[in-house]
């Protein structure tokens, strides 16, 4: 991911993350796909009303599926709005597919989505990663890391 594109994540009106994946994995690998939705859909996620909670990839006959996201019915829906919890179909490339299917064909490793945002051109992405499972002792070591960060935060406030 260049500088260009975190700038780009950053300046997103509509930044929805999974705040828990940081702390239940470490990560690898990187990638930013599109998603598959319909037009409820991202009027729904354009008002910030979606969850990444316990949502999830796997791959299914070539391609990347995302499980879990909740996105949630429009407002202003008719007939025609959307289930919430349903398959969203994610858009990598050929090259970035089998690089995740042999990558995750190791035991310990998901793939995990971890942001979702609206691109400069008005479309929804996601930033999914490759992730492996953190020991208990690693998640102990990354709150330790968090509290000694806010203690000298806090230290330098005070100067």
């Amino acid at each position: 991911m260049n500088r260009d594109q975190q700038e780009l994540r950053r300046k997103s009106p509509v930044q929805i993350r999974n705040k828990k994946a940081s702390f239940e994995y470490a990560f690898i690998d990187t990638y930013t796909a599109g998603i598959v939705l319909t037009g409820t859909e991202i009027k729904s996620i354009r008002l910030g009303k979606a969850s990444l909670v316990d949502a999830f990839c796997y791959i299914h006959n070539g391609e990347v599926w995302v499980k879990g996201m909740n996105i949630s019915p429009y407002f202003y829906g008719s007939y025609s709005n959307h289930e919430a919890m349903r398959d969203r179909k994610l858009l990598l490339s050929k090259r970035e597919i089998h690089s995740l299917i042999e990558d995750s064909k190791a035991p310990g490793f998901t793939i995990v989505p971890i942001l979702v945002f609206i691109d400069s051109h008005g479309r929804a992405k996601i930033d999914i990663v490759l992730a492996r499972g953190k020991k208990e002792y690693d998640k102990r070591q990354t709150l330790k890391e968090k509290e000694d960060r806010r203690e000298m935060d806090r230290a330098m406030k005070h100067y």
